[in-house]
């Protein structure tokens, strides 16, 4: 018999949001992401194939969200052939077992991230000296506790590919947590980033409010080791993307982007390392 799918006790809605709440935006050929609240979800889809992937699953309780987002886009009881997890924390995973037992598609993350989603570890809890931003220091209120999706998430490929999304492969991307990944396509160098940067300063609540562009290392009050995220930046800065979708904040591209990334990587103790903190070595 399955095991039941469960979430942390700790897991709640949050009443945090944005301007760009329930926006949704075409950031490159054929990925459309929606603004859910505070987080990013991206939609990619295949016209030749006739489907799509749906890429994080958003914050807690916001499945209906979600859904009518992928509705619009797709038409009435669209669904996914696949979801992809850049990462498991709660705002990426906060409306997954809801979608999991209404869409009943396969699920996959990286290797390293499977015992967080399957209720094998907790993250470390948030660090809220990381910042002086309000965000950060309303994070041990976030939920941590590890949700358990049993055997319904699988490891994504260890070739790099990542199943039902052809032309896309997946990057360990880690720092921000163990198996954090991003996606890459190589016909457009088109980024999703997940956490491994953001185009927004996730710690203060009037910046995540307002959604105003700038670029970031990973959320600091999350994020343990800040050796391995530099080098999570410095590859995906490497690639050249074009357009980059993180997971928080506007997606940027061409110009403005590799200035952005270029400054990230020069600058990235200044900019994304915080002076304190319980990971700051």
């Amino acid at each position: 018999m399955e095991m039941e799918m469960k979430y942390g006790e700790d897991y709640h809605y949050l009443p945090v949001t944005s301007l760009n709440s329930g926006v949704g935006l075409d950031a490159a050929v054929d990925v459309y992401v929606v603004t859910i609240q505070i987080v990013n979800v991206c939609f990619v889809s295949f016209p030749d194939r006739d489907n799509w992937v749906l890429v994080d699953a958003g914050m807690p309780r916001s499945s209906d969200d979600i859904v009518a987002a992928a509705e619009e886009r797709f038409g009435t009881g669209t669904r996914p052939v696949a979801i992809v997890l850049t990462h498991g924390h709660f705002d990426h995973v906060g409306a997954i077992i809801e979608l999991i037992e209404r869409w009943n598609v396969p699920i996959y993350a990286h290797e390293e991230e499977l015992p967080y989603l399957t209720g094998k570890l907790a993250y470390p809890p948030a660090d809220p000296s990381a910042s002086s931003g309000l965000v950060a220091k309303l994070s041990p209120w976030f939920p941590n506790e590890p949700i358990d999706l049993g055997a319904r998430v699988t490891s994504l490929p260890a070739d790099g590919s990542i199943p039902e999304m052809p032309g896309w492969k997946w990057i360990h991307t880690p720092g921000h947590t163990p198996g954090h990944v991003s996606l890459f396509r190589d016909a457009d160098k088109a980024l999703i980033a997940g956490d491994a940067f953001v185009t927004v300063k996730q710690e203060s609540i009037y910046k995540v409010f307002t959604q105003k562009a700038e670029i970031s290392g990973p959320p600091k009050y999350f994020t343990t080791d800040w050796q391995a995220a530099f080098h999570s930046v410095r590859r995906l800065a490497a690639l050249q993307p074009t357009v980059a979708v993180t997971g928080h904040g506007v997606p940027l591209s061409g110009g403005e982007l590799a200035a952005s990334l270029q400054k990230l990587v020069t600058d990235f103790d200044r900019i994304a390392v915080p002076e304190q903190g319980k990971h700051v070595h």
